[in-house]
């Protein structure tokens, strides 16, 4: 039982790098430290990888045939979830700048040995993480926020349609939504949906009494 959920804990890497060595060391290297590891020669292999499944981190060469490392960052920032760091072969503050300007988690430059590839590595993947969970705690954020707003908009028409307070409100839209086992922000959805729609079409028979009218 250990064995099964340590490797289910595994963390998965993405190597993109048209240089068959240096992906055989760093494969060698992380895998070493535990990790899962898969490689991929180009931009366009990268992308067939995360479409099969994304993994935690990707480590993108910045110059490659083809689409560069960069062009691969915009790529998966834009489409996916996945975080990534640079491997360079140049250290400069362009290079650094352009790095962080795509959002990079974090920047190796070639050549790479284990000794400074695993605390910039894990230093990366830290960064990762943290992003991944500031932007989970946003989504849940906004979904609370939202389904709290409609709560209350509800409420509100319900104060409004049946002259009654707001605590006879609330209850009233809580109780109904535990007899039919649901969320009570759902209720509330569905009942602003029934709302906008009586208001289109009272609008409706209004313009046609008007029209008959003329």
């Amino acid at each position: 039982m250990p064995i099964a959920t340590a490797t289910a804990a595994k963390r998965r890497i993405l190597i993109v790098d048209d240089d068959a060595q240096l992906c055989e060391f760093l494969t060698e290297v992380l895998q070493h430290a535990g990790y899962d590891t898969v490689a991929a020669a180009s931009g366009d292999e990268a992308l067939q990888v995360v479409a099969a499944g994304e993994p935690d981190l990707a480590l993108l060469d910045i110059t490659m045939p083809g689409m560069t490392g960069l062009e691969l960052a915009a790529r998966l920032k834009a489409e996916t979830s996945v975080p990534f760091m640079f491997l360079s072969a140049v250290e400069d503050a362009e290079s650094a700048r352009q790095a962080a300007a795509h959002g990079a988690v974090g920047y190796l430059v070639k050549p790479v040995d284990a000794a400074r590839l695993m605390p910039a590595f894990e230093a990366g993947l830290a960064r990762a993480d943290d992003i991944r969970q500031l932007r989970r705690t946003e989504a849940n954020l906004n979904a609370a926020l939202a389904a709290g707003r409609e709560t209350s908009l509800a409420i509100g028409l319900l104060m409004g349609k049946f002259q009654t307070d707001r605590n006879t409100a609330f209850e009233v839209l809580r109780d109904h939504a535990r007899s039919s086992r649901r969320k009570i922000n759902e209720v509330a959805e569905q009942l602003l949906a029934a709302e906008e729609t009586l208001n289109g079409l009272h609008a409706g028979f209004a313009s046609r009494i008007s029209k008959g009218k003329s």
